[in-house]
């Protein structure tokens, strides 16, 4: 039989069109809401509307897409404090801090995420398994390195915080958040003795 060709990669040009659009669709849907125009991400992005349909032929598609992105960059930022000198414990900090900010830039997108995470099921489980890896792997450095207690696991922990933002659309919630989450890992610290 003759071998199939294999499909060739998105050209150099179009992954940085599909960059921009996802960079683009953060920008104008937190500040406009999910109601944000398609043709005003594209404007954004600098890109033909034909260009954003061309990778996103849905609005829930370029919903979901930048949900990914977002959650991705937080699992990359999570594999890259795990090679960082310094504590374990202030590393598992930094990346619990980036999911508070997260959650802030996602504000207008609040209404949006949600559609997309209804129509694609897989959506929530995907982030939830995601960002459990990330946290479990600075969780276990800082347990290994005896910072802090061994018998909370990584989905606690994202439980928690999922449950401190949980009052992201009230004014002056971040602030209050960010002093929970070093609230809550200063009591995992391991008491010496």
């Amino acid at each position: 039989a003759p071998a199939r060709p294999r499909p060739r990669a998105p050209r150099a040009d179009a992954r940085r069109n599909r960059e921009r659009v996802l960079e683009s669709a953060k920008a104008v849907f937190s500040a406009g809401g999910p109601e944000a125009s398609l043709e005003a991400v594209a404007r954004h992005a600098g890109v033909g509307i034909g260009t954003l349909y061309r990778h996103f032929p849905t609005r829930e598609a370029l919903f979901e897409a930048v949900y990914r992105r977002e959650v991705d960059q937080l699992a990359e930022l999570a594999e890259a404090l795990k090679t960082e000198p310094g504590s374990p414990t202030e590393a598992l900090r930094r990346l619990l801090h980036a999911n508070v900010a997260f959650v802030a830039t996602k504000k207008g997108m609040s209404a949006a995420l949600a559609l997309a995470a209804h129509n694609a099921p897989g959506l929530i489980a995907y982030s939830f398994e995601r960002l459990t890896v990330a946290i479990g792997g600075l969780l276990d450095r800082a347990v290994a390195a005896g910072e802090i207690r061994g018998d909370i696991g990584a989905e606690d922990v994202l439980r928690t915080l999922v449950g401190l933002c949980y009052t992201h659309d009230r004014p002056g919630w971040q602030a209050n958040v960010l002093r929970l989450v070093d609230v809550f890992i200063d009591g995992l610290r391991r008491l010496p003795g």
